[in-house]
């Protein structure tokens, strides 16, 4: 007897919005403090951080505006869907993004949440933001690769 496969869920919670509204100059992994709710919404694929941010206070990284929804199941302990999330991260990584921050022209935004065993970790980005004609042209280039492609598909055949 073939030995069945074990299934898999790779949950993965991405910020469509970061790459179309920035250039991502740096990123880092990011461990975030979570509660048990937060954890089981998120494998469930309840989360949202398209309109999520970073935040340096008091000598500590923070998750502003990231919404985990309420876990179901959960009950009278159950977390607040908008609460403020610590990011976890090493000293020297903390100072980096801090230097980088209070310069000016950057932003630390989250690009993708995703399951590293049994730990949720983020991915953070250092970004400066794109002007109108940069989104334009980040679309005509989208745009006429995937018209090469499709010409190379029909030759193909």
């Amino acid at each position: 007897m073939s030995a069945k496969k074990k299934a898999t869920r790779y949950n993965e919670v991405r910020n469509a919005k970061a790459l179309r509204d920035f250039f991502v100059d740096e990123r880092f992994e990011a461990g975030i403090a979570l509660k048990g709710t937060e954890v089981k919404s998120i494998r469930a694929g309840r989360a949202q951080i398209n309109d999520a941010f970073g935040r340096f206070e008091k000598g500590e990284l923070w998750l502003m505006n990231a919404h985990i929804e309420q876990y179901a199941f959960g009950n009278i302990a159950n977390h607040d869907a908008k609460r403020i999330r610590k990011l976890l991260l090493h000293k020297h990584q903390i100072r980096k993004i801090q230097h980088a921050l209070e310069a000016g022209g950057r932003a630390l935004i989250p690009l993708r949440m995703y399951f590293k065993d049994a730990l949720v970790k983020v991915e953070v980005g250092l970004c400066t933001g794109k002007k109108l004609y940069d989104k334009r042209d980040t679309l005509r280039k989208k745009e006429i690769n995937r018209d090469i492609e499709m010409e190379m598909k029909g030759r193909n055949r």
